[in-house]
């Protein structure tokens, strides 16, 4: 049996505001929603910011996963708008979790947080992005995600 192989895209470096007020228990977990208001991204074959006004559904699901839906918009440093959207899911031990939470500084490995990126672009010059599938791994600093994204081969 082969391995999966990949190729790193870029590093996404996130700023999100607080997330506004819990929407309350719901059916599925507690709802959080976040604006992402900046950012930049910064690999071989594309650099560039994050436009404000994106945003981040937050879930905190019932059995303590946090799992995210994220919408954003990069403009490269060449002036094309790239559409990005993710799920993820974070979770860890509970005392990890905590610290997390908590703007603490926590070390990457300790906890596990996942990416499954999608591109969307009218740009010629960065079309291949709308045919490949993209993962991540993530960490979190008090003022927003890091992500290192690839590409699958």
């Amino acid at each position: 049996m082969s391995t999966i192989q990949t190729e790193k895209l870029f590093t996404l470096t996130l700023q999100v505001a607080t997330p506004i007020p819990s929407l309350g228990a719901t059916p599925f977990g507690e709802r959080k929603i976040a604006e992402v208001t900046g950012g930049v991204f910064e690999g071989e074959r594309l650099n560039g910011t994050v436009r404000g006004g994106g945003g981040d559904w937050i879930l905190v699901r019932n059995d303590g996963v946090t799992q995210l839906d994220v919408r954003i918009t990069l403009e490269t440093d060449d002036g094309a708008s790239i559409y990005m959207t993710y799920r993820g899911l974070r979770h860890g031990p509970a005392d990890v979790m905590d610290k997390l939470n908590r703007g603490e500084p926590v070390e990457p490995d300790a906890y596990y947080f996942r990416i499954a990126p999608a591109f969307e672009t009218g740009d010629a010059r960065y079309a291949w992005l709308n045919k490949l599938v993209a993962v991540g791994r993530g960490h979190r600093l008090p003022t927003g995600p890091v992500y290192e994204v690839f590409s699958v081969l």
